[in-house]
This record gives structure tokens, C-alpha cells and sequence, in this order.
């Protein structure tokens, strides 16, 4: 088997009997010179392991090159070939480290992959049973004003965040030092390149917009890594009361936090306690969408998958408030939780097809 992997913190991995190799991080695929050691890597580890692959899975999106690089290689060898949904592989990563073979509830937050529907998905609850991978829920999308401009851009989704709770005229009076401010709200208004995303990657830069927490991001995750700062800083708050709803068709609709968020901006309020606030409500959220969810399908496992298990206070919150729970929690030890883990889930979901 080779998995081909994901686009940011690309890895691949090959696999032979019951063990999988995975390579170093090489990087994020839009630069030339990684998709070059991106080749190289494969063409080095097949080579130094001694494997010839026969079956090749790659990710759900036609344009990454790590893609493409797998349909040419399959056509090229009249190989079988896996496609393997971004958050089914997140998940399939710690069913593969923890040798889960039983169906688990996994928990897939990150900044977005495609979904099956080929809308952005990055909030999900997931039912996985090997290869076969149920949405069960996910976060309450927010629109997207730019594609993917917004992710560099907390701001943006701070406009979404307001236009979903129809504060469209605030856009431009809380965010006239963007130059891009009238032109955001007018796309919001008439819904213009702003494709809806259930990530909890967006919902963290939503907060850190409302609060002028990095309006503009340096590097990924920025404002994220912030919020957890001043949440740290400040301790332990109590989550907001009625802050969160779930729905009757399991979104997890965090509108009523974002709205208090908004409000404590408006009072010169604690940033720190805000943020604070922020994470114990997300994790409240989670626990009880969890539970509702581990009761309904009677799972007693759950896999924590994605590049926002970085973050110590929702990891670590989360387990604490599902201690109760009769669950049984994974989450990555030896690898990464984030897109560098990809390839070994696709590995393990397109052995798991192989299987059938």
C-alpha cells in the first residue's frame, strides 16, 4: 500500500504485512521543491523498504498534487486506487496506532478537508467502522467570505459571524481599518464567494476576530495558539450558560457564545477571560454532542482526530468532561494529531476497503 497523503504537512506512508512506514513531514505541497521531495521520498522508500505498492489511496480533492500523483501512478501500473475522505483518515490514523478494530465515534476538528458532499468540512462527528464512515454531525457552518482568504483573515470570519446574526451594517464600522471591509459585507449580504465551512479551525479564528485578537495571521493557526495563550494566562472559566444548541438534524450551533464574545469586545471587556470562556464553552459543546451521540449509537470508544487536538486546553478539557462517560478515549501518541498523520488513515482505511 501506498497513501499519498494530504496537502499542508504532507506525508506519505507505506505499508507491508502490519507495518506501516511513514515519512518525515515534507511540507506543504504548493511549493515546487516539495512536491520534488515529495517524488523523491516515494521513489527512496520503496526502494529502501523493497515494496512495490498494489493498491495506492489518496485524498477526497481532485487538485492536490498528492492526488494527481496517485492517479498517474495508478493508471501507470494498472493499480487499484483508494480515495479516502480527509476526516475518515484522521480518524483512521488513531484506529491504525491504536490497533481499534470495533466501530468508534470519531471526533475530526481541523481547518477544513472535503467532505463527501464536496462542500468544506472540519467540524465532524463520524461513525467509523473500518471502511465505511457514517457524518453523524458536525459544527453549524459559517460562510467563508473569500474561500480561502478567510483562513489568513480572523477578520473575515468575524463578518460571518456577524452577518449570521444579522449585524451586516456592524461589518464595516468594526473592521474600517480593512480595506477589503465594504466588499467583505457586500458578499455576505448577497452571499458571493462565501461557501459555507463547518471547521472548528474557523470557529477558533471567528473568536479571535471578534475579540482583535490577529485580525491577520503570520503563519497558520496564529490567532488559534493566541486565544489559547490568554486562555492559559487567565485559568480555568466557567462556561457560558445556554452558549451553545444542538440541533434537531446534531449541528452544534455555537452562535449564542459568538454573540456574547461580540459583547464583551463592546464592553472593553477581559480579552484573557473571553478567551478563556471561548474554550470551556467549546468544550462543554463537544462533551455533550459526544455523549448524546456515544448513547444513541451505544459506542463506547472515541477517536479524537485533527490538527486542533494541538491544543492543550480542548484536549485535555475534553477528556476531563468525558471522564464521566463510560467512553474509552484515543488520541495520537506517536504521531501528530494533524495532516501529517493523513497518510497512515488513508493506509489503514483503503487496507480496511482491501478487506471487504
Amino acid at each position: 500500500m501506498l497513501a499519498c497523503g494530504a496537502w499542508l504537512k504532507n506525508t506519505i506512508c507505506l505499508t507491508r504485512d502490519n507495518n506501516a512506514y511513514v515519512s518525515p513531514i515534507i511540507g506543504d505541497l504548493s511549493a515546487a521543491d516539495n512536491r520534488y521531495r515529495f517524488d523523491n521520498t516515494v521513489r527512496r522508500m520503496c526502494r529502501d523498504y523493497s515494496i512495490s505498492p498494489e493498491i495506492v489511496a489518496h485524498d477526497l480533492h481532485p487538485d492536490f498534487y498528492s492526488t494527481q500523483f496517485a492517479q498517474a501512478l495508478a493508471e501507470q501500473h494498472d493499480l487499484p486506487i483508494v480515495a479516502v475522505q480527509h476526516h475518515h483518515a484522521h480518524i483512521g490514523a488513531i484506529c491504525a496506532e491504536h490497533h481499534i478494530n470495533q466501530p468508534v465515534l470519531g471526533l475530526a476538528l481541523d481547518g477544513v478537508g472535503m467532505g463527501e458532499d464536496h462542500s468544506f468540512w472540519g467540524g465532524e462527528l463520524l461513525l467509523v467502522d473500518g471502511a465505511q464512515c457514517s457524518r453523524l454531525g458536525h459544527l453549524a457552518p459559517l460562510a467563508l467570505p473569500g474561500g480561502d482568504r478567510a483562513a489568513r483573515e480572523p477578520w473575515r470570519m468575524a463578518a460571518a459571524v456577524l452577518a449570521k446574526l444579522n449585524r451586516h451594517d456592524e461589518i464595516t464600522q468594526r473592521y474600517s481599518d480593512q480595506p477589503a471591509a465594504d466588499m467583505v459585507a457586500f458578499m455576505l449580504k448577497k452571499n458571493l464567494n462565501c461557501p459555507p465551512i463547518s471547521s472548528m479551525g474557523r470557529l477558533f479564528d471567528a473568536a479571535a476576530g471578534l475579540l482583535n485578537v490577529h485580525l491577520i495571521q503570520s503563519h497558520e493557526a496564529e490567532a488559534a495558539m493566541t486565544l489559547q495563550q490568554l486562555a492559559q494566562q487567565h485559568g480555568a472559566a466557567k462556561a457560558l450558560a445556554d452558549g451553545y444548541q444542538i440541533t434537531h438534524d446534531n449541528q452544534l450551533d455555537f452562535s449564542p457564545l459568538l454573540s456574547a464574545l461580540i459583547d464583551c469586545r463592546d464592553a472593553n471587556g477581559d480579552i484573557a477571560y473571553a478567551a478563556s470562556l471561548f474554550h470551556a464553552t467549546v468544550i462543554e459543546g463537544l462533551a455533550s454532542w459526544v455523549k448524546k451521540a456515544a448513547d444513541q449509537y451505544q459506542i463506547s470508544r472515541l477517536a479524537l482526530g485533527g490538527g486542533c487536538f494541538h491544543n492543550a486546553i480542548l484536549t485535555h478539557g475534553l477528556s476531563d468532561q468525558l471522564l464521566s462517560s463510560s467512553l474509552q478515549i484515543s488520541r495520537a501518541r506517536r504521531l501528530l494529531p494533524d495532516d501529517s498523520a493523513i497518510a497512515l488513515g488513508q493506509a489503514w482505511v483503503a487496507l480496511q476497503h482491501n478487506a471487504l
